[in-house]
């Protein structure tokens, strides 16, 4: 079955390669990119759709027809606190409210390791880690089928991925160690065929050292 799958925050380093990985799994993905954005060339042919989260009638449209959808917007490091704020915690709410307007019941949030830890580093920038737990409490609450993904720190590395194992861990497990996006991308596209991964919150780092095994696999040894 191929699904179609909108990707907002598409021209994101992580949204991006969440939308290449769907396509690479041949299902179509639907890009929801502000209406500046850029993408990377292997996007170009993509369906896409310029919009603001803060217009619900755009986003409603532009979430029409869909089978789901990946969240993989995320507040910038900005002069401006209020971002996480506005973005980890409205936009997903927006965003939810959408879903549930349009019929779209299937989510994959992208999150952090340590979201709603109030002691911690990151909060020095708008509470981000705050915010982004708001944002997971919406979607958890929402009734929808709904995975959270918690990576940890985020590194841009595309080699030699295919012997690196992701250690998958439920909530409030995982404080540090890194994950490249492109595992971070697979992780969400395999959530989605991954029926046992709904109602799940899913920490995510990896290393060389840890053995390669399959999402469905993890969740079961929980």
């Amino acid at each position: 079955m191929t699904y179609t799958v909108a990707i907002s925050g598409a021209s994101g380093k992580t949204g991006y390669r969440i939308a290449e990985e769907v396509q690479a799994r041949g299902d179509q993905a639907r890009l929801l990119l502000r209406p500046q954005s850029e993408l990377p060339g292997s996007l170009a042919g993509a369906d896409q759709r310029r919009l603001s989260l803060m217009d619900p009638h755009a986003l409603d449209a532009a979430l029409e027809g869909v089978d789901a959808l990946v969240i993989a917007t995320g507040a910038r490091p900005s002069v401006d606190l209020t971002g996480p704020m506005r973005v980890d915690a409205w936009g997903v709410q927006r965003q939810v409210d959408s879903c549930r307007r349009v019929g779209v019941r299937r989510v994959v949030l992208v999150s952090s390791l340590c979201a709603g830890r109030w002691q911690h580093p990151l909060n020095l920038f708008g509470l981000i880690l705050v915010w982004k737990r708001v944002g997971e409490q919406t979607l958890e609450e929402s009734g929808l089928d709904w995975t959270i993904v918690r990576p940890g720190g985020l590194s841009e590395r595309e080699d030699h991925l295919e012997s690196e194992g992701i250690l998958y861990t439920s909530a409030d497990q995982q404080q540090s160690n890194s994950i490249p996006r492109r595992l971070v991308a697979r992780c969400c596209v395999e959530a989605l065929h991954t029926p046992a991964s709904i109602g799940q919150v899913i920490e995510v780092t990896s290393s060389s050292e840890q053995p390669v095994v399959g999402l469905a696999q993890a969740i079961a040894s929980w």
